[in-house]
């Protein structure tokens, strides 16, 4: 979140960052409450002080052996008032903070302004897009024809936007997974955790998916906790409130998640196949960092999840995110978009986000300075890379006239040295 001092003495940056975002927020009323809250404060502290200079004063008169009645009487009166304006204190500050939580990060200066995603910047594209001398189909066509994919047999057991794998589909996933995990270890240099996939309404808050983004999230009621949308989530929050050694930075993390998204509001030929199912399988990455590094580490962490792609030999392009198109809590992002052939379009398989401070000061992740001094980390995620778009992305780049399916040769050894999914 953003710091509440730092939101008054940059009013105008805050008002056009939610302008650029389409955020509706009243930040006119909420340092309206921040005043009011301030000014309770004052008088709390008033007084107090009153109060402590009286105490003072019947220590004496007792000493002096002279009526304090009067004295101790009036006190009372004053505590009942402390009391009073400490609960108006608290009730407003509740205010401040819950509507603090809904203004979202500052963005980098180099992300460009817009409210569509026509203001996105093409950074790179790599790859050639196939050439096929058939007419191209539809992953979710190719799936069920070959019995990899299986949507009805999903929707019966689960309901609608969940998808079932099968025999060689459940062992591409699978291998899938593995490959990326290998990458991010042996290569990248990441530190492997298998986190939870429940987590408590402090850490999903803390990563800045709630409450802005509670509607699409699952949330089992009883326990107040909630089927993580990303390992973001478990991983970022691995350290709340802790202050890490600077010796220690930067940290690396990855992890295989299933992932639950409600996807509210989605509908229509968007979530047909794999394109918004409600359950994903991602492999996700995050940096700890400090401030003056967390720049370069987003660079890294965009070529990590690019390296990807490249071995799976897909074409992609890389996207700057405009203010609007990016996460809540990002103040920078990168989206790696895999071509999808058959369905004419990229198909988003990554974001790499550089979040700044916004979610350390939400988790308390601070680091201990060679100076003795503590400072707030800067933290990072990227997939790296979800599955299911990937995976839909696989069908339609390698599928063949004879409807067979080729195995992207870097996934073979994963998959027992199949080289082709056939009817």
């Amino acid at each position: 979140m953003l710091d509440l001092k730092f939101i008054r003495e940059n009013v105008e940056l805050v008002r056009k960052n939610l302008r650029d975002r389409a955020n509706k927020l009243d930040l006119d009323g909420l340092l309206k409450l921040d005043e009011k809250r301030r000014k309770l404060i004052q008088k709390v502290e008033e007084l107090k002080y009153k109060r402590n200079i009286a105490s003072e004063k019947i220590a004496q008169l007792k000493k002096d052996k002279k009526k304090t009645d009067h004295l101790i009487e009036e006190m009372k009166d004053v505590g009942k008032e402390i009391e009073k304006f400490e609960d108006e204190v608290s009730t407003y500050e509740k205010k401040v903070n819950q509507t603090v939580l809904l203004i979202p990060n500052i963005p980098d200066s180099s992300v460009p302004a817009g409210l569509t995603q026509d203001f996105n910047k093409e950074v790179r594209s790599w790859g050639k897009k196939p050439e096929f001398d058939f007419q191209p189909r539809l992953h979710w066509d190719i799936g069920e024809t070959l019995g990899i994919l299986d949507f009805g047999r999903a929707s019966k057991i689960t309901g609608a936007h969940f998808a079932l794998y099968k025999g060689l589909g459940a062992s591409l996933e699978r291998a899938l997974v593995n490959f990326m995990l290998d990458l991010h270890l042996n290569k990248h240099g990441y530190k492997e955790i298998w986190p939870p996939v429940l987590v408590n309404r402090e850490c999903i808050t803390g990563t800045g998916q709630l409450p802005k983004y509670e509607e699409d999230m699952y949330r089992c009621e009883l326990d107040d906790i909630f089927p993580i949308p990303t390992a973001e989530v478990p991983l970022t929050g691995l350290h709340m409130d802790e202050v890490l050694e600077e010796k220690n930075l930067p940290i690396y993390y990855t992890a295989y998640t299933p992932c639950f998204r409600r996807e509210a509001g989605s509908y229509g030929k968007e979530t047909r196949g794999l394109l918004r199912v409600h359950q994903f399988d991602k492999v996700e990455m995050v940096k700890l960092t400090k401030p003056e590094d967390s720049d370069i580490e987003l660079e890294k962490m965009v070529q990590n999840a690019e390296e990807v792609v490249q071995l799976l030999e897909l074409p992609y392009r890389v996207m700057l995110l405009c203010t609007v198109e990016m996460g809540f809590a990002a103040r920078k992002c990168y989206d790696i978009e895999i071509w999808a052939p058959a369905q004419g379009k990229w198909l988003e398989s990554s974001s790499c986000s550089n979040c700044g401070d916004f979610q350390a000061r939400r988790l308390n992740i601070r680091y201990r300075k060679k100076d003795g001094k503590t400072e707030l980390v800067h933290t990072l995620n990227g997939s790296g890379i979800a599955l299911a778009r990937t995976f839909a992305a696989i069908l339609e780049n390698y599928q063949q006239k004879d409807g067979s399916v080729v195995i992207p040769e870097v996934l073979r050894p994963y998959i027992g040295g199949v080289e082709k999914i056939e009817g």
